[in-house]
């Protein structure tokens, strides 16, 4: 019989790639038709601040699809902005890395 040694494995965190990764889930989830429940879940997990940025980002694609008919510009600015909110919150809130990478999940699930 053998001896196994015990190794505790360490996971790391690249939290501007986490950042980055949240910005494109949060903002595809804000254009679809699925956006409510998804404001939902941001509401339950990350609070008030950032279910009323995800509100205003929903606001500004759908403004952006009705003047430019879906140009990219508006996602892509959006991303930036999400991508910057993020780093700042996993910075000052390590602690919500983990419901931050849950909803990047279902964000691009949607």
């Amino acid at each position: 019989m053998s001896s196994r040694e015990d190794t505790s494995m360490t996971t790391v965190i690249h939290q501007p790639r986490v950042a980055w990764d949240a910005a494109r889930a949060f903002v595809r989830a804000a254009g679809s038709a699925h956006s409510e429940a998804f404001a939902a879940r941001v509401l339950s997990r990350l609070g008030s601040e950032m279910y009323g940025h995800f509100a205003d980002t929903r606001q500004r694609l759908l403004t952006a699809l009705v003047e430019t008919g879906g140009d990219r510009f508006a996602s892509d600015l959006e991303a930036g902005k999400w991508r910057i909110r993020m780093e700042e919150m996993l910075r000052t809130k390590p602690e919500l890395t983990g419901a931050v990478i849950e909803l990047t999940g279902e964000g691009f699930e949607v």
